[in-house]
């Protein structure tokens, strides 16, 4: 049986129902987006003398939907043309339109007589073939289909999104009874390789894994700190990165996610879960209620745990008087010791393991959700592993539950469970009777997960085409390393440049690797990807040692840096045989100048790229102003003419790419990427994180067998002197209207002169050396400026640009 999804609806234009058409609109499925038709007109539309039964009307709330997805921030969408691809209509009208589409949401409000109702409806209109599913967050889901038919039943199953659902990769798949094993198959694939979900499977549990896990260990916390009288700020200090958390820790991700949003998954969980000891765990403490009833839901409300006011530092909720105060300093020694150790599982370690009161908070909450995780396995899920990365795609832990056991050492968490009288989990007792320590092994740099079920060890699983870095080296494949970078061996003849310094900033180690690999791959292999796992694939140049020659006055060494550096872009852009830039998240200044100079690029759908020197009062010197030109020379027409019929066919492009480098414009994602001219529209898109490398080098091989050869040097025609007095006049306008400071205004004039090919007549020839001298000319003037200097200081003091 072959299934395929070219057309998609979601039933629900709520907030999450839209959120998924959206998502689906990013992966290119048009998708048709339906809710009810409202019962009144509204004065608008009164006023427009339209009537009930006018589409305006009708549509009004998928319409509204649609509107409100172009204005969402985080952005919804890659692009704002992809709302494109949505369609609105109505559950009464459009129902028939269902039998075009391959997958149906359902996204409706959380009541099961409403979903049984509708999906009532559907069963008479879906194609037979057609998956459907609801994303429901807690409702059985074989309740949901109990209604239908056997048929329907065998390609039905639930599909819970995390929301925002382009930014937040879990994706937990709930089969009912009857649901297909190749169905389920097939949409774990579609939904990891299209949509770049990371994908669990889980038993129809309430509230499934995540929010199974993710909730016990809130209201965990919350009594925790209730019983040993912390702070709000407490908890967040010892809750956040240094367990291993995300960085808002607890309450300040509670504001964001909304208390209300809390309380109503409490709540399921009270109603669905059977044995009274487990119930009376989500019981709500008074002051949440009270909370609630004052509508202190969080950021939606301006005030929750934190309270915001514009222009002042956040005051903190005090739950014991139920009024806001300015926050204190957190001193524990346990936090202190846990932040100076290298590495999360000392960290871990550190926390747990104190004697003081920030400790044994730590070790309550970390001992009550490890013993709860492992007590619920075989309830939820039969595997560890997807226990663990439910966790890690659904709350962003570093670690999972069982990760975390091991951190923190099985053997010891057990030993001292005992030691304070309270069990141990079954599986925990099964692993040490076994011998094993860890419920995972590393052999051989592959990783095995322990299988409760059949009480062995098994190779965790990796989804086809998923490459991991950190496995190579520990099977060999390094081909040269230093402190910077690593060049290792990716199989079938391609070589893959990992950056490792800090935030992969650009220095020396790295611009010696690039100039290696490229004469490496050159010799003896079929090509080359630059790529990594970092949190960023780049941030561009190390400032510091920039600032710091800088101030030393020592101008020919940080010539030779920079000259250095457009040397190897060069000799990427030229190398013989094909190199792929495999970009993520940040790739920024150095770092997008880098992928600028490779052949093609597989981006995650995720990266952020920009040319941003502007902020430290510098230019694009590595190449960066000579491929934004070169490539808006590219468009003319012909290409490299200046003028066709009379007609500047070149300036516009200019202008265009000139705007992009001097307001520092950065995609909002890698399709942003594309259209702001980073990226070539031959380029590729990855959705799913994992996948970018092993993409990468499935282009690069791909490029090889199609008889790649390197472009060839050639010299196009510059707009010159004519071209720059028409951007500096731009300038001028700019800072006449205060929109720039003076700074700004000798930056930008900067930046013109080396894309317009410097104080020569139009139409001159110039090489790509003539524009990378002038970019390395005016990069060290600015940065001999007192005020860049200053820019870089202030940058390298608080992460933020300053405009002076």
């Amino acid at each position: 049986m072959k299934f395929t999804i070219n057309k998609a609806a979601v039933l629900g234009a709520g907030v999450m129902g839209a959120a998924i058409a959206a998502h689906l609109a990013n992966a290119g499925i048009p998708t048709l987006l339906l809710d009810i038709v409202p019962k009144e007109l509204t004065p608008e539309e009164k006023a427009k003398n339209l009537s009930p039964d006018h589409p305006l009307v009708r549509n009004r709330l998928s319409r509204q939907a649609c509107e409100q997805l172009l204005k969402a921030k985080p952005a919804a969408l890659y692009l704002p043309e992809n709302i494109e691809l949505i369609t609105p209509g109505n559950l009464e009208d459009d129902l028939p339109k269902l039998a075009e589409a391959d997958w149906i949401i359902e996204a409706v409000v959380e009541r099961l007589d409403i979903k049984q109702a509708l999906f009532e409806k559907v069963e008479k209109y879906r194609r037979p073939d057609a998956v459907v599913s609801t994303n429901t967050s807690g409702i059985p889901v074989n309740q949901i289909c109990a209604k239908c038919s056997r048929e329907f039943k065998q390609y039905f199953l639930g599909t819970h999104f995390f929301n925002p659902p382009r930014y937040m990769k879990l994706l937990e798949l709930i089969p009912n009874q009857e649901t297909l094993p190749e169905v389920l198959a097939f949409l774990k694939d579609f939904a990891g390789r299209v949509l770049g979900k990371g994908v669990v499977i889980c038993k129809d549990t309430p509230n499934f894994i995540a929010n199974r896990i993710g909730t016990y260990g809130m209201f965990a916390t919350i009594r925790a700190m209730l019983d040993l009288e912390l702070t709000v700020e407490e908890v967040d200090a010892l809750t956040g990165s240094v367990m291993g958390r995300p960085k808002s820790a607890s309450f300040r991700t509670l504001d964001m996610v909304g208390l209300d949003v809390l309380l109503h998954v409490a709540q399921n969980l009270r109603e669905t879960l059977t044995e009274p000891a487990e119930k009376e765990i989500f019981t709500v403490p008074s002051f949440l209620e009270q909370m609630l009833a004052n509508k202190w839901l969080g950021d939606k409300t301006r005030q929750g745990f934190y309270k915001k006011e514009k222009g002042q530092e956040p005051l903190v909720l005090d739950y014991r008087t139920m009024e806001y105060r300015a926050r204190e300093k957190v001193k524990f020694n346990s936090l202190e010791l846990a932040k100076n150790v290298e590495g999360l599982p000392n960290k871990l370690k550190a926390l747990a393991f104190g004697e003081d009161k920030g400790a044994r908070f730590a070790w309550r909450i970390l001992k009550e959700t490890l013993v709860y995780a492992a007590n619920k396995l075989g309830e939820i899920a039969d595997d560890i592993e997807a226990v663990d990365q439910a966790m890690k795609w659904g709350f962003n832990w570093e670690l999972g539950p069982f990760e975390v056991w091991d951190a923190l050492g099985v053997a010891q968490v057990a030993e001292r469970l005992r030691a304070e009288g309270e069990a141990v989990p079954p599986v925990v007792e099964q692993l040490l009777a076994e011998g094993a320590g860890s419920f995972y092994q590393q052999k051989d740099g592959d990783r095995y997960v322990y299988d409760s079920v059949r009480k062995t060890f098994r190779p965790e699983t990796i989804p086809e085409g998923v490459i991991f870095l950190a496995p190579l080296k520990e099977k060999g494949r390094v081909v040269k390393t230093n402190p910077g970078a690593t060049l290792l061996d990716l199989g079938d003849g391609v070589l893959c440049l990992e950056f490792h310094s800090k935030a992969n900033s650009i220095g020396a180690d790295i611009v010696q690797m690039l100039q290696f690999a490229v004469k490496e791959v050159e010799k003896k292999y079929e090509g080359l990807v630059i790529g990594n796992y970092g949190r960023h694939f780049s941030v561009g140049a190390n400032l510091m040692l920039l600032l710091m020659e800088a101030e030393e006055e020592e101008w020919d060494e940080l010539d030779l840096m920079v000259r250095e550096f457009q040397n190897a872009n060069m000799a990427l852009k030229y190398c013989l045989k094909p190199v792929v830039a495999a970009p993520h998240g940040m790739a920024v200044a150095g770092g997008c100048e880098l992928c600028l100079h490779c052949h093609k690029m597989n981006a995650y759908a995720e990266t952020y790229m920009g040319l941003v020197e502007v902020g430290v009062g510098l230019l694009p010197a590595g190449g960066g102003c000579k491929e934004m030109v070169w490539r808006a020379m590219e468009l003319t027409t012909p290409p490299d003419e200046l003028r066709v019929g009379g007609v500047n066919t070149a300036q516009p492009l200019i202008n265009r790419a000139f705007q992009t480098v001097a307001m520092a414009k950065v995609s909002t994602s890698g399709p942003e990427a594309i259209k702001l001219g980073y990226m070539r529209p031959t380029d590729q898109i990855t959705m799913y994180r994992e996948r970018v490398i092993g993409d990468a080098k499935k282009l690069v091989l791909q490029m090889a067998q199609n008889g790649f050869r390197p472009p060839r040097p050639r010299k196009i025609k510059v707009v010159g002197s004519s071209g720059y007095a028409a951007l500096e006049l731009a300038i001028a306008s700019m800072r006449w209207g205060n929109h720039i400071s003076d700074h700004d205004a000798l930056i930008a004039k900067k930046i013109a002169y080396v894309m317009c090919g410097g104080d020569v007549t139009p139409g001159t020839e110039a090489t790509e050396q003539n524009l990378l001298d002038l970019e390395r000319e005016g990069f060290l003037s600015l940065l001999g400026e007192p005020k860049t200097r200053e820019r870089i200081r202030h940058m390298l003091a608080t992460g933020k640009p300053l405009r002076n």
